[in-house]
């Protein structure tokens, strides 16, 4: 744990935070420090295949979440603006997950890494597994800021960053858009799109964030950052080290099938034709 001052008495330390409200302490800090959450799905730009086992996984190019890297983003912007202290980026997953530790959080600007080890690359945990094991490592590095995707691309869950505030008892912020930290840095402002329109909320820290693609515009790595990201310190952990033993699936998936194939369209030659079509084939009028 850091020490932290209070005018001017000597430095003291408090013990480890193992809940929620004993954090609030570090609020009094000029500076934050930052949990980003990363995982490693199959790259957006693949076309998804699906054989007997469900989705095909082997040889199938790999990356980091599109919504983590608007998560990764905002934090680094945050550092930039001297705002964010320290950024400490978490993965759970199989050996490859390591890669987008290296090749995308620490790439571009995290300072340090947890990898929570699966067995397995193919190895999925449903979300409140996730969030259990993410609780423990936000209270192991006190952050005063949880930020994720608002979802994976892959399960399309879109329930982690909920959860896992609610196991915190934290404050939370969906789907961010926009990010104004206050100067006391005790609080952020956030715009939030919805359906009918733009919602502006003030969160206090710490809190739980998710991310939106439209909050910023993801940086690629440059070589130099790549080259300096392999000597930054990355710890591993095993969900037994988090005190999480039972990981059995509380829902089965039955099956996995690709959708169907659109049906070729067809030209028609009269208004009256197209009516004929809607009304009595495609029955929508």
């Amino acid at each position: 744990p850091r020490p932290f001052f209070l005018g001017n008495r000597q430095p003291s330390r408090k013990p480890p935070c193992s809940h929620f409200p004993d954090m609030l302490h570090r609020t009094l800090q000029t500076k934050l420090r930052a949990l980003v959450g990363v995982k490693r799905v199959i790259d957006y730009t693949v076309k998804i295949r699906v054989g007997a086992n469900g989705v095909v996984t082997d040889g199938v190019r790999h990356s980091a979440n599109p919504f983590d890297e608007n998560a990764i983003e905002a934090a680094v912007q945050m550092k930039e603006k001297k705002i964010v202290n320290e950024i400490v980026a978490v993965t759970i997953g199989g050996p490859k997950s390591v890669e987008v530790l290296r090749g995308s959080a620490l790439a571009l600007g995290c300072d340090k890494a947890i990898h929570v080890k699966l067995d397995s690359d193919d190895t999925q945990l449903e979300p409140l597994l996730v969030a259990k094991a993410l609780q423990k490592i936000a209270g192991e590095v006190e952050a005063d800021m949880i930020l994720l995707g608002k979802q994976a691309i892959d399960d399309d869950c879109c329930q982690t960053p909920q959860l896992l505030a609610g196991l915190m008892d934290a404050p939370q912020a969906t789907w961010v858009s926009s990010m104004e930290i206050a100067d006391d840095k005790k609080s952020v402002t956030i715009t939030r799109e919805l359906d009918d329109g733009l919602q502006k909320l003030q969160v206090p820290l710490p809190a739980v964030f998710s991310t939106d693609y439209r909050l910023n515009e993801p940086r690629f790595p440059t070589l130099p950052n790549i080259m300096k990201a392999k000597k930054k310190p990355l710890q591993e952990k095993t969900l037994a080290d988090l005190g999480i033993t039972d990981t059995t699936p509380r829902i089965k998936v039955k099956a996995v099938s690709e959708p169907p194939k659109r049906a070729a369209g067809v030209t028609v030659k009269s208004v009256d034709e197209l009516v004929d079509k809607l009304k009595n084939e495609a029955k929508c009028i």
